[in-house]
């Protein structure tokens, strides 16, 4: 467990509270992030049931719950919806998710919906306090077909969700992406089988055009930043993946 400022000044900063869960080395390890600004919160991707205590106690380190003016669910997995209903027992902020997931919410023993905002697809522009802008970006595909992302303009960060995840060992436990050709064998397998298709990747990129993004924070393994920002960009533009590869009979192909 720990948390790492990504950005930090006195009014802004962007955290990643939490890495790992109890018994994920066999599986996925997680990540959640806070951004705070001027007293003011929101999480991304706040984790599982099994994350959650450990995550409330790092939130707590920087604000009370009652100061997160919002949620953002990148999409509808339960590595980062399955605590949601606890969060929202402390949480009383809007919690944001592509619109085409708000039905296969209550699965996750929600009652309520009506702290739930359903972004569009084109995404949006969202003031979540005075003064705090954030970009939601529409990411279909990949690879969820409603998977949303969050652009910090302050910080120039962009958290992805599952675009960038890595699966790592358990004994490598970098913090960030400096040499992404020695990262590739981390990403390139999972990306092949989980995004959608290379169409998908270029309609992404499309969207992120004309933001200045300086680090790139995925749900899973380390933040990309520097050269590696790009060159992580410039692979994804060119890989053939998900129905890319498929062949008849239920075989997969890189």
């Amino acid at each position: 467990m720990r948390n790492i400022k990504l950005f930090d000044t006195e009014a802004h900063k962007f955290i990643l509270l939490n890495e790992s869960e109890p018994g994920e080395e066999d599986g996925v390890r997680s990540n959640q992030y806070l951004i705070e600004h001027e007293g003011a919160g929101v999480l991304l991707d706040p984790g599982g049931f099994g994350v959650m205590p450990r995550v409330l106690a790092e939130l707590l380190r920087y604000l009370a719950p009652e100061k997160i003016r919002g949620i953002f669910l990148s999409h509808q997995d339960p590595d980062i919806v399955g605590g949601i209903a606890t969060w929202l027992e402390l949480i009383k902020a809007p919690v944001y998710i592509s619109s085409i997931w708000m039905r296969f919410l209550p699965h996750y023993g929600l009652k309520d919906m009506s702290q739930f905002v359903g972004v569009p697809d084109t995404g949006m522009d969202c003031e979540v306090a005075p003064g705090f802008m954030l970009k939601i970006i529409p990411a279909h595909f990949l690879h969820s077909e409603g998977q949303i992302n969050v652009y910090d303009p302050l910080s120039k960060i962009l958290f992805t969700g599952d675009i960038g995840a890595a699966m790592m060992p358990v004994d490598k436990d970098d913090a960030y992406v400096d040499d992404f050709s020695s990262h590739l064998p981390f990403v390139a397998g999972f990306h092949q089988r989980y995004m959608g298709s290379n169409k998908a990747v270029r309609c992404w990129l499309d969207n992120l055009a004309g933001l200045d993004i300086q680090m790139i924070a995925p749900q899973h393994g380390p933040i990309y930043r520097g050269a590696a920002v790009r060159e992580f960009l410039d692979w994804l533009r060119e890989l053939r993946c998900g129905i890319d590869l498929m062949q008849s009979g239920g075989r997969f192909s890189p």
